[in-house]
């Protein structure tokens, strides 16, 4: 049986805390911030790695889910900071900056909380997404009691990290996006920094003092002031490096590939996992330990970095289509099924659900007026669109890499049209 979390058997979660953080240096708590922290659920993210099978590529790439909310925390707070010292007439009262800015804190800590193991290769399992099990995870009367205990709301916390329409615009801005929220703003800096790519970083003093709370059409918007329009760039272009380098490396993805066909043997009943308290009970090192006496190529491949997909090609402009899939068809009558196709897109500079490009990306203030962040930034607009990366794989044993890569850099050369014998 489950046993629930008591606080007060720890006389340390009673006290404010520092915690040093390479990003961010010291992060402080008070007191009832570190009971929510106490908490196992929280405890837990420390079990999940924040990029997933990425130290497969990048052996430095080990930090966890626990230390990236309390970045989103750290960096979260200097934004709404700057926004109290920039745009003061956007809060009520003093009572109203306490109460915004204990709520956004504690958002930002928990916004990970219905994360599983491996994260996204675990919610294609299982068919449950990450948001789902955040709401059951704070229905929990260890976490209701802990919120309560700094007055916060938990239907307030799940709001904003949902983006539910009725919550506060500027608070779930900073908490889950669509561009400028706090969550991205750190796992940028912090992916770059344990992976080494330094063009993940970003002008982030910059950006967090160029934050503004601007009126649009009567209603709180999070904006950028114009000073800050080079510093967005960088974040813009941050994001874009990140996915080309690391989110979507060919060696990351081969090996998320082999792990979702892993995780259907180890959870042969998804449903089983429903129960909360028996996916809480899952997370990175029990999926490694469980799997460790299971047989198979998959096992061998997650356990030893044995590798069982090689590349063949990849393709990461939208004009690269036709070349693919000419490249994926001559794979195929080759080799057939041992051929396996990874298509990915993403949107670097999201625009609103369903707007089709017509609502604006980020609101900039410039010379008095407010205009979209495309038309203050030839480069924004430029990378508001999508951004494509294809790549072939072929299973090494089966097929000869190396010819794999022949055969499509013959058809590469020649415009996507194999050549005439």
């Amino acid at each position: 049986m489950r046993r629930e979390y008591d606080a007060s058997r720890d006389n340390h979660a009673l006290k404010p805390k520092r915690i040093y953080d390479p990003i961010h240096r010291f992060i402080e708590l008070d007191a009832g911030e570190v009971t929510l922290l106490s908490s196992p659920v929280v405890q837990r993210l420390r079990r999940l790695r924040q990029l997933g099978l990425a130290y497969l590529a990048f052996p430095s790439a080990e930090h966890s889910r626990f230390s990236h909310a309390l970045g989103a925390l750290a960096i979260g707070t200097r934004a709404f900071d700057a926004l109290r010292i920039h745009s003061p007439e956007a809060f009520a009262s003093e009572r109203d900056v306490r109460e915004k800015r204990t709520l956004l804190r504690a958002s930002l800590l928990l916004h990970d909380l219905g994360h599983g193991p491996f994260s996204h290769a675990c919610e294609a399992v299982l068919g449950v997404r990450h948001e789902e099990r955040t709401h059951a995870i704070l229905q929990l009367p260890e976490l209701r009691g802990a919120l309560a205990s700094i007055d916060v709301d938990p239907d307030a916390v799940l709001g904003l990290i949902t983006g539910a329409p009725e919550a506060d615009p500027v608070l779930r801005e900073l908490v889950s996006g669509p561009n400028l929220d706090a969550d991205r703003m750190d796992y940028l800096l912090r992916d770059a920094y344990f992976t080494g790519v330094a063009g993940g970083t970003y002008d982030a003093e910059q950006l967090i003092e160029s934050l503004r709370v601007l009126e649009v059409d009567g209603r709180p918007q999070l904006g950028v002031d114009g000073r800050g329009v080079v510093a967005l760039e960088s974040f813009v272009l941050a994001r874009y490096m990140m996915f080309a380098t690391v989110y979507f490396h060919h060696t990351t993805r081969a090996f998320e590939h082999v792990l979702h066909d892993v995780l259907a043997v180890l959870w042969p009943h998804p449903r089983a996992l429903d129960d909360i308290a028996e996916f809480l009970g899952w997370d990175d090192f029990r999926v490694i330990d469980a799997i460790r006496p299971l047989e198979g190529e998959g096992v061998r491949a997650l356990r030893e970095r044995y590798t069982i997909y090689g590349l063949a090609a990849e393709f990461n402009a939208e004009r690269d289509l036709h070349t693919y899939e000419a490249c994926e068809q001559a794979l195929r009558a080759r080799w057939g099924d041992a051929v396996w196709s990874d298509s990915q897109e993403q949107l670097l500079h999201r625009l609103p659900l369903g707007s089709a490009g017509a609502m604006p990306t980020v609101r900039v203030r410039l010379t008095g007026r407010v205009v979209d962040a495309r038309i203050a930034s030839d480069l924004i607009a430029k990378l508001s669109g999508k951004a494509y990366w294809r790549k072939l794989f072929v299973r090494t044993d089966v097929a000869s890499v190396d010819e794999a890569r022949a055969i499509c850099a013959e058809i590469i050369e020649t415009g996507g049209q194999p050549r005439l014998l």
